[in-house]
């Protein structure tokens, strides 16, 4: 079974590449204060679909590049009040 994290996208300027934060909590083994620890991966993007501040799942994948071994799976959530709609797309297109 390949390793999955879930996290949030930090980057997206990348051709087809994010960078995923991934944040993991514990409690610390002597004193047992909850103690939280961050990665960030890169991970291949296909379709330059994600955005900045998405939360996704990532899968280990062979490797793609030097430092890409990461690719996402699916979309968890968006941020709140970033969706667009149709409508709001053909607005756009039409005033430029």
């Amino acid at each position: 079974m390949k390793k999955t994290f879930t996290g949030t996208v930090v980057s997206d300027k990348a051709d087809k590449t994010v960078s995923v934060k991934v944040e993991r909590r514990f409690a610390h083994p002597l004193y047992g204060k909850v103690v939280t620890r961050s990665s960030k991966y890169a991970a291949h993007d296909e379709a330059n679909e994600y955005k900045l501040g998405d939360r996704v799942e990532i899968i280990a994948v062979r490797p793609i590049s030097k430092t890409k071994t990461w690719k996402v799976t699916r979309l968890i959530e968006r941020p709140r009040g970033t969706e667009t709609t149709a409508v709001e797309t053909e607005l756009a297109g039409s005033e430029a």
